[in-house]
C-alpha cells in the first residue's frame, strides 16, 4: 500500500485497515510456522504496511496536539 493511499483514508478506515493487516500477519506467522506459507515475502510487506499506517496515524495525532495547544495558547 503506498503511502498516498493511506494518508488518502479517513481515521476510522485506517484504524480498520490496521487491524486487518495485524490479523493477516499473525494468519501468515501461522502458516510459516505449519510450513504452508508459500510466499515468504508476504510477512515482511505486511510489516512495512502496518509501520506506515502507524506512522500515519501517529502523525495524525502529533497534528492535532499541535493544534490543541496553538488553542489553548
Amino acid at each position: 500500500m503506498k503511502v498516498s493511499e493511506i494518508r488518502a483514508m479517513s481515521l476510522d478506515v485506517l484504524k480498520a485497515k490496521l487491524a486487518d493487516a495485524r490479523e493477516e500477519l499473525m494468519k501468515l506467522r501461522f502458516r510459516q510456522v505449519t510450513g504452508q506459507l508459500t510466499d515468504t515475502s508476504r510477512p515482511r510487506l505486511i510489516r512495512r504496511d502496518i509501520a506506515r499506517m502507524e506512522t500515519i496515524l501517529r502523525e495524525r495525532e502529533a497534528a492535532e496536539q499541535a493544534a490543541r495547544m496553538e488553542g489553548a495558547a
